[in-house]
């Protein structure tokens, strides 16, 4: 039997990476055919323009992500260590991204998000819903770290929410100074934020 061809899955990784390292607006369907290795042909075969790809590359990205995700946030996990595990895992990421391109590339959900959100209703909605499924990876574990009285958040969605503004908003500053030590204190911020004890926050 002949292989299954890859080239939408290429096409969907290419244009995240250029998409998030660069902006929404700068990459052309051109330059993701070239960095998928992929013809025109080919991407107007699975996509009907670059806003229908950006919306399934943004819902494919959330999927790979998830499994991570539901591992750092696992039930059997202690609530404030998944908060901690979760912010460094982040700050090693965008370490990373730094050291491969020599930028702090930020959330590329929010960045898209900002970029063209308002314009492109499509993608707007798409980036809503993922900023929203994370989010409750949060609300979960804050309501469990109150449940058992490591912190004060009987509405342990406006804590969320709380949280999700002051971790987008860290990134932001990271992207816009191109500083990724803006980053590393990410977890202990967030902790003090939320009004953990440090003694009682994860080791």
């Amino acid at each position: 039997m002949p292989r299954k061809s890859d080239a939408q899955e290429r096409l969907m990784n290419a244009a995240m990476d250029l998409i998030w390292e660069n902006s929404y607006g700068s990459t052309s369907v051109d330059a993701i055919c070239e960095k998928a290795g992929a013809k025109k042909g080919s991407f107007y075969h699975f996509f009907e323009s670059k806003s229908e790809l950006a919306v399934k590359a943004l819902e494919a990205d959330w999927q790979r992500k998830k499994a991570r995700m539901d591992e750092i946030f696992s039930s059997t996990v202690p609530p404030l260590d998944r908060l901690r595990r979760y912010f460094e895992h982040v700050y090693q990421g965008q370490a990373k991204a730094h050291g491969e391109c020599g930028a702090v590339l930020g959330c590329p959900y929010c960045s898209i998000g900002c970029e063209i959100g308002t314009q492109d209703r499509a993608i707007g909605d798409q980036v809503h819903k993922i900023l929203d499924r994370n989010a409750r990876y949060f609300e979960s574990a804050i309501r469990d770290a109150h449940a058992q009285g490591l912190i004060s958040a009987p509405d342990a969605k406006a804590k969320a929410q709380m949280l999700v503004a002051f971790f987008q908003g860290s990134l932001a500053q990271a992207r816009i100074e191109n500083d990724v030590n803006r980053l590393r204190d990410l977890a202990s911020g967030a902790l003090e934020l939320l009004g953990a004890q440090p003694q009682r926050a994860a080791k």
